[in-house]
């Protein structure tokens, strides 16, 4: 039987909230909704670009602490408070998921922090990472 395992950024959030940055089901990774906080300094950019991208560091360090990577990851929301971003912000997601292609949704909605601009969330399957389809 495999064990539920959590796995923790350091986000202060993590533990004043009470989650964790990813749970590690069987061969499931979900990984929590995830900003663009640096979570070292935390620090965030006032640049929804350069959230993304803080955004896809965490979600990439999370996912390695899983056992995998962003090749195995098969769905993906993308949160924002305000949908004029979105698009800036498409080519750091292309360059991450383009290959992937990853189930998808956008959504527009208040964030926990008025300076937080984007939040992803990302669901993986461990070992899946193979693109087929056209």
């Amino acid at each position: 039987m495999t064990r539920r395992q959590a796995i923790l950024s350091g986000s202060v959030f993590e533990e004043r909230i009470g989650y964790a940055r990813a749970v590690v089901d069987g061969d499931r990774v979900h990984v929590s909704g995830t900003t663009g906080f640096d979570y070292a300094t935390m620090t965030i950019s006032d640049d929804v670009v350069e959230q993304a991208e803080q955004c896809l560091r965490n979600i990439g360090d999370a996912l390695g602490s899983a056992g995998c990577s962003f090749s195995d990851v098969v769905r993906v929301r993308y949160l924002l408070p305000d949908r004029e971003d979105f698009e800036p912000c498409w080519p750091v997601l292309r360059a991450c998921f383009g290959e992937v292609r990853p189930a998808a949704t956008m959504m527009v909605c208040g964030l926990a922090d008025p300076r937080m601009k984007i939040e992803i969330e990302v669901e993986a399957r461990r070992g899946s990472g193979g693109v087929t389809g056209r």
